[in-house]
């Protein structure tokens, strides 16, 4: 099956070139063929130095567009290329390529039309289990998920995700841009797919900073939780409209 990454990449110069070796790496080593694209979302640093000069597979944004249109310019050339799975993988280091296999596997065996890894399901897999605030904030925004679209995520807010085709020519064509990791599993739950998780192992962020902090954390998980109840009306309205 042809396995693709997505890598949306603002300001990742201190990332990205380790990201994009480890990719590189693993395929030599497990004689694989995942491919990736990097995403340069309009990035002020040398990120597309980087890109450029060690010739990695990327798009180039010249405005930047936020992760949600990131991420999408990724579907679209997941879409326009024919790929099986789509992956969407941090810039900043925090995702472990070595877990690709468990996140693609329950898509391959035609158990879920999304995958969704998680550090919560099992504690062990991951040694970095983030921070109080963000913990707290994905337990409020998974509970309105179970509300309202009756399944129960524990990670709603995770970045590591894999999708089959049938979801990668949705994605392609709309994607959320506020928020985009819970608004699209409420869209994909409301259409009927079928979406699980995985435990994966997550890393802190091997260079630069967070854009997060305390109350950017809790003005988050307020908006969010209003957009998943506002969501799960809107595309259950559109589901009856089709």
């Amino acid at each position: 099956m042809k396995i693709l990454l997505i890598i949306p990449a603002y300001n990742e110069q201190e990332n990205i070139k380790n990201v994009c070796l480890n990719i590189e790496e693993y395929n030599k080593k497990n004689e694989t063929k995942v491919d990736y694209i990097v995403i340069n979302d309009g990035s002020k640093d040398n990120t597309l130095k980087i890109l450029q000069e060690n010739n990695f597979n990327h798009v180039n944004l010249v405005h930047n567009l936020g992760i949600g249109g990131a991420v999408q310019t990724g579907y679209k050339y997941a879409y326009e290329n024919n790929y099986d799975i789509a992956i969407q993988f941090d810039g900043d280091g925090q995702h472990d390529i070595n877990c690709v296999p468990n996140i693609t596997k329950p898509i391959i065996d035609g158990q879920a039309n999304m995958c969704i890894g998680t550090r919560y399901l099992d504690k062990n897999s991951s040694e970095f289990q983030s921070t109080f605030m963000r913990r707290l904030g994905k337990n409020i925004i998974s509970f309105f998920i179970k509300l309202f679209c009756h399944k129960k995520i524990t990670d709603p807010t995770s970045g590591f995700r894999a999708i089959d085709k049938n979801v990668i020519k949705i994605f392609a064509n709309d994607y959320p841009t506020d928020y985009p990791e819970p608004e699209s599993t409420v869209e994909v739950l409301v259409d009927n797919f079928k979406v699980v998780e995985v435990p994966v192992s997550m890393n802190e962020r091997t260079g630069g900073k967070s854009s997060i902090n305390v109350w950017k954390s809790i003005d988050y998980m307020v908006k969010v939780s209003l957009a998943v109840i506002i969501d799960s009306m809107h595309f259950r309205k559109k589901g009856e409209r089709r």
